[in-house]
C-alpha cells in the first residue's frame, strides 16, 4: 500500500524522467503558464484532465470538484473562471462530466449523506427539471448516465451566463464553451454537441429531449 513518502519518491522519478528527456522542461514551465483551456470537471480521482487530454502540465487550467459544477455562490470556482478568462487569456472552457459519476447517482436517491447533501441539491435541480425523460429510460444505469449527460448541459449554460464570460463577450473577446462526457470504461471523452461562441447560442433548459444514443451505449 502506498504511503505518502512513497508519492515523494515517485515524483523525484518523474521529475528526473521528464528532464532525461528534455533537460530544460521545467525552466520554461517556471517561467510563465500560457493554457489555452480551461477545464471544470469532476473531483473523481480517475478523470484526471491532463491525461485523459495528453497534454502535458502548463497546457490546461483545471478546476474540479464533486459532479463538475458551476454554481453562481461558489467562489471558488468562480475564482478559477475570472482567473481563467481575465488573466491567462483561455480561448476554451470545457465542462467535462463522466457517466457513472458518484455525486450524481447519490443525487437520484432519497439518502442522506451529510454535509454533502447541500451540493448534491444542485444536481437534484437538474434531475427534477427532466424527471419526465428520465422517468422512460429502462433501468438505473441509463437514468444515472442520461442525468450526468444533462447535468454537463445545465452547467455549461452556468458558466455562459456567469458575468466573467458575460463581459468577456461584450467586449468582443473568442472564447468558447464546450461540454464534454468522459467514460471510465473506455477511456473515451464524447462530445456532447454543446458549443457556445456567444450569448445568443446559449442553450434553452432541455425538458423533453429524447436520450442520446451515448447514454444508451
Amino acid at each position: 500500500m502506498l504511503n505518502p513518502q512513497d508519492l515523494l519518491a515517485r515524483n523525484r522519478r518523474w521529475a528526473a524522467e521528464i528532464k532525461r528527456h528534455d533537460s530544460h522542461f521545467f525552466q520554461r514551465l517556471a517561467k510563465q503558464q500560457k493554457p489555452r483551456f480551461l477545464w471544470i470537471g469532476c473531483s473523481d480521482s480517475r478523470v484526471p484532465a491532463n491525461e485523459i487530454v495528453d497534454l502535458t502540465p502548463g497546457e490546461v487550467f483545471v478546476h474540479r470538484n464533486v459532479a463538475n459544477l458551476v454554481v453562481h455562490t461558489d467562489l471558488n470556482c468562480l475564482s478559477v473562471l475570472q482567473y481563467a478568462v481575465e488573466a491567462l487569456r483561455v480561448r476554451h472552457i470545457i465542462v467535462c462530466g463522466h457517466y457513472g459519476c458518484g455525486g450524481v447517482r447519490a443525487a437520484m436517491g432519497t439518502k442522506e449523506f451529510g454535509l454533502i447533501d447541500n451540493w448534491l441539491e444542485h444536481i437534484r435541480d437538474v434531475r427534477r427539471l427532466h424527471q419526465a425523460e428520465l422517468a422512460h429510460l429502462a433501468d438505473e444505469d441509463a437514468r444515472c448516465d442520461r442525468l450526468c449527460e444533462l447535468n454537463v448541459g445545465e452547467q455549461v449554460v452556468n458558466v455562459c451566463r456567469t458575468t466573467t464570460v458575460q463581459n468577456a463577450w461584450r467586449r468582443g473577446r473568442r472564447l468558447t464553451i464546450n461540454g464534454w462526457i468522459y467514460r471510465i470504461s473506455d477511456g473515451l471523452i464524447r462530445d456532447l454537441g454543446l458549443v457556445v461562441e456567444r450569448p445568443e447560442q446559449i442553450p434553452e433548459p432541455t425538458r423533453g429531449q429524447r436520450p442520446s444514443r451515448t447514454a444508451q451505449e
